[in-house]
């Protein structure tokens, strides 16, 4: 069974700014089904694409399935069967040996950027970046799906 343990947390923007980067990932992503006991998203990367289903979150946990498909595939669900749909480039930061996951957000969700970490336990401690303001996991607003449908320009 596949399963996502992750935190998100809202970024400090002036830090955010100062800080030294590796070159980001361009992300297109939709919904084919955006419900709030799941999901199913198709992704495409500049060279990849992925089909991810998802369930209902719980805490910090769900079940997620995720399975690549060809860049092509993706970018013919995206434009033939997307309800909703977002941009934004990906940033991989490694702080104390965990992945962050820094998504800078464009388009109707510009002005957004929130990082991810993923655990192997909801237990799990790590510690924060000095970049990171305050967590917004449980926070369904945050959620990719419904930034699609609610985008970040419409309520700030």
């Amino acid at each position: 069974m596949g399963k996502e343990i992750e935190r998100k947390f809202l970024i400090n923007q002036q830090k955010w700014d100062s800080l030294i980067k590796p070159a980001g990932k361009q992300f297109r992503q939709g919904y084919l089904l955006t419900d709030k006991d799941k999901t199913v998203r198709v992704r495409a990367t500049e060279t990849k694409g992925f089909l991810t289903i998802k369930g209902q979150t719980i805490g910090a946990t769900r079940l997620e399935y995720e399975y690549e498909i060809p860049l092509s595939e993706a970018v013919e669900l995206l434009d033939h069967f997307s309800q909703s749909e977002l941009s934004k480039t990906r940033y991989e930061i490694v702080f104390e040996d965990k992945i962050w996951e820094v998504d800078v957000f464009s388009g109707r969700n510009e002005g957004l950027i929130v990082a991810e970490i993923e655990l192997e336990s909801e237990t799990e401690t790590f510690s924060l970046p000095d970049w990171v303001s305050h967590e917004v996991t449980e926070e369904e607003k945050y959620y990719n799906s419904n930034l699609t449908l609610s985008p970040y320009k419409d309520w700030i």
